[in-house]
């Protein structure tokens, strides 16, 4: 990454300075008052020093400067300790902030967006790239305060003391900060380089790991394996780049500081032996100088933080930058609590960003209270017509009302208050049943998931689990079958008591067993509120209010089951043909 390239992203960390400003100026504050500590400590040690080996003061009298001297490290110990803590305060309010946004805009980009990003990539850069920027609020910041304030103030000490030395340190101390940026200009291009590997392998990675059973039936194991361990020696070899030349450049740094160091003590020595210095001021010289350039050596340390901060920040940039897919609505209110809307969708179309045409001027209304069901061929639109009623896809053109109200006007968190959707492939989290059934919400009480439960056909196999609603199930719902995970995610919208349900093929892919238990299930969901139920199998629609028969996006039947198979049309032939579309 060029200068000119990574000026965005730093003019980007640095805005971000407000949300831990008070913590920081905290830290730098504490860490100040450390270093003023440190020249009272240098002072009493460097008088204790005097006293003992010229004035050869017996104990008693040394044990007011030895009680301070003691006092001074104790306090200096606390002050460490509370820097460390103001310093992962302001670690942890970035972090927050960043990945609450990050979480926001991600949501706000809309579900076909999220599903054409590799996981990993999304998931590193929201793991491993904030945490990242930890360090650079946390530790760059306070100490590139402390490396101009700590060596000012020892300097407005030494420089009274002996001006030979003081000008030594004026002149050498640049240096440091020189070396480092010079140096950091490159190191922040291998930066950029190995964070962008790292996202590489990690989407890879992740995955290679979902699909490893897939890979392991077609006897890829071996071929993926080598593959990752490829992308692997790629990074290491990035991080070995950006390893080696933070070595040379704290080298450099290093050096710099011993060779400026050995030069005070050189001619403080000197001048010792000449008398043109006494040894107290000396001693006091020598003490301080190593402090001096120790604020300036651990910036130059913090300061690789920084350029990890910059790669790791591209990422982070580039999703909150990324638009919306639509100004979302901010109304809050024409919804009556409880109760379904009247539904209605108006000259509806909708096509993904790569073209394809998924709905054509599809008009349809639904009733409170009534179940649709949608059928159709394969690719037909039933999916899309599931994500736009749910508004996870807006229309690209037409309307969808609610009540009357268009629902664009409305905000997408209160709408949600209303509806729930059991998709096709149910996302059961890592949890145990009670956490997948609440989704966090502690105020749903057992008695009522149990009922959910029974509604949903669901209780005699969670109840046989072995510790119920506390049996850890498994991310996806790897513990439980197709058909348990699906009448587990029915149970979840009952639990919910959302009055407008969209199942989306909840019959797909089941054995008869599961079918007729999933239909009876349906038929409790749809029991007291609007339920619209995308199928493959005509025989789980049947008893539907209406029945709307889609075709390459658009609608070319709509009626109950009789009239349609009296109409002879499209779904008499599908049901003629046995089609599970």
């Amino acid at each position: 990454m060029s200068h000119s390239a990574a000026t965005p992203t730093l003019a980007w960390l640095k805005s971000n300075r407000a949300h831990v400003r008070r913590p920081v100026a905290i830290t730098v504050g504490l860490g100040l008052a450390g270093g003023l500590l440190l020249i009272v400590q240098a002072s009493v040690l460097a008088h204790l020093a005097n006293a003992v080996i010229f004035d050869r003061a017996a104990l008693p009298a040394l044990v007011w400067l030895l009680a301070g001297l003691a006092a001074i490290v104790l306090v200096r110990a606390g002050l460490v300790y509370l820097v460390q803590q103001t310093a992962f305060a302001a670690g942890r309010a970035i972090k927050t902030e960043i990945r609450a946004r990050l979480v926001a805009r991600l949501a706000g980009r809309g579900i076909v967006w999220q599903r054409s990003q590799a996981t990993g990539d999304l998931v590193n850069t929201l793991s491993d790239g904030v945490e990242a920027l930890e360090a650079y609020y946390a530790r760059y910041l306070p100490q590139s305060a402390l490396a101009a304030l700590v060596p000012l103030a020892i300097l407005a000490v030494i420089a009274p003391i002996d001006w030979i030395s003081g000008l030594i340190l004026v002149v050498t101390a640049p240096l440091i900060p020189v070396f480092m940026i010079f140096i950091g200009r490159g190191a922040e291009k291998l930066n950029q380089r190995q964070w962008r590997r790292m996202g590489v392998l990690s989407g890879h990675f992740l995955d290679a790991l979902q699909g490893l059973t897939t890979l392991k039936l077609f006897n890829l194991g071996a071929r993926e394996a080598r593959l990752i361990a490829k992308l692997s020696d790629e990074y290491r070899l990035a991080t070995m780049r950006v390893l080696r030349l933070a070595f040379v450049s704290s080298l450099v740094l290093e050096f710099l500081a011993t060779v400026s160091i050995a030069m005070v003590a050189v001619l403080i020595g000197f001048r010792l032996l000449w008398g043109d210095i006494g040894f107290t001021s000396g001693f006091l010289v020598l003490l301080l100088a190593p402090e001096f350039y120790l604020p300036l050596r651990n910036m130059g340390t913090v300061y690789h933080a920084r350029m990890e901060a910059i790669g790791a920040a591209e990422g982070i940039v580039a999703l909150l930058d990324a638009p919306a897919d639509a100004n979302p609505g901010s109304r809050c209110d024409g919804l009556v609590a409880g109760r379904a809307p009247a539904v209605a969708l108006d000259a509806v179309s909708y096509a993904y960003p790569d073209g394809t045409q998924a709905l054509t001027a599809v008009d349809l209304s639904i009733a409170p209270g009534e179940t649709v069901a949608i059928v159709g061929a394969s690719a037909a639109g039933k999916s899309t017509l599931a994500l736009v009623l749910m508004g996870l896809l807006a229309p690209t053109t037409g309307r969808v009302t609610l009540d009357g109200i268009d629902r664009a006007t409305l905000a997408p968190a209160y709408w949600r208050r209303w509806c729930a959707w059991v998709p096709q492939q149910p996302r059961l989290f890592h949890g145990n049943v009670r956490d997948n059934l609440t989704l966090g919400a502690i105020e749903v009480p057992d008695d009522a998931l149990w009922q959910a439960l029974e509604r949903a056909q669901a209780r005699a196999f969670v109840a046989a689990l072995p510790d119920g609603l506390d049996t850890a199930i498994g991310e996806r719902g790897l513990r439980l079958s197709g058909g348990e995970a699906q009448r587990l995610a029915i149970a979840r919208a009952l639990a919910a008591a959302a009055p407008f349900v969209v199942v989306d093929e909840a019959s797909a892919h089941l054995d008869a067993p599961n079918e007729q238990a999933l239909t009876v299930a349906l038929g409790e969901l749809g029991a007291d509120r609007s339920l619209v139920v995308i199928a493959h199998r005509l025989a789980t629609v049947r008893e539907a209010d209406r029945i709307v028969v889609l075709d390459a996006g658009r609608v070319v039947e709509t009626g109950c089951h009789a009239e349609l198979v009296a109409a002879g049309g499209r779904y008499a032939a599908m049901l003629a043909e046995g089609r599970h579309e």
